[in-house]
């Protein structure tokens, strides 16, 4: 089967549409082909055409959002703002997905790591990455021009956010609060952009 976006028939694309839903709402293993059937109202002999397994529907899940995610931080990246602003532009992202009741697609699919196929759990591992990368790159310029201020790598600044965030978001579902994940998001920046204390047994100078 053709990989491309551009060689997927309508069919297949609906097929991904309906098991990206099912995986963000139920998990990957909360679902099967005759689900997907049912809905598209075609044979599981047609799904089976497009997508040979369900791990091949899977890894095609994983590289066509994480190919959709790549492309929402370019256009962050194109708006040529500040590195707050692109921070909160990232949040979003996860705000308008748990704003229709979803989870992000890898972070569910990281919850069911070791049931995955190796080819799974390396594209889940690299969607991960691609965000850490992008994080540490917005940070560590953030902190270059004194926007941002935070103590150790900006590698592991990236981490943290990418952590804390998936968690906020997983939380905030499983409450029925989205609020939940806002207020842990705010607050999460806030802390970057709050001047670091003085060092202990350093008496900061009056002004």
């Amino acid at each position: 089967m053709a990989t491309g976006s551009g060689a997927r028939s309508k069919t297949a694309e609906r097929i991904l549409d309906i098991a990206e839903r099912l995986v963000q709402t139920r998990g990957f293993n909360g679902f099967s082909y005759a689900d997907i059937s049912a809905q598209l109202g075609i044979t599981k002999a047609s799904l089976h055409y497009h997508f040979a397994t369900k791990d091949e529907l899977g890894a095609m899940l994983i590289t066509r959002y994480r190919d959709a995610f790549v492309d929402a931080l370019r256009a962050i990246d194109g708006e040529g703002e500040s590195s707050l602003h692109k921070l909160n532009a990232y949040v979003k992202l996860y705000e308008d997905v748990l704003r229709r009741d979803r989870m992000c697609l890898c972070g569910m699919l990281a919850a069911e790591n070791r049931t995955l196929s190796r080819e799974m759990q390396t594209l889940v591992h690299g969607f991960f990455d691609a965000n850490e990368r992008w994080l540490a790159t917005v940070v560590d310029r953030g902190r270059a021009n004194g926007e941002l201020r935070f103590s150790g790598s900006a590698v592991d600044q990236a981490r943290l956010l990418v952590v804390a965030l998936e968690g906020a978001m997983l939380v905030a579902r499983g409450c029925g609060e989205p609020a939940r994940f806002t207020v842990a998001a705010a607050r999460l920046l806030d802390q970057l952009t709050i001047a670091s204390p003085p060092r202990a047994g350093r008496r900061s100078r009056a002004p």
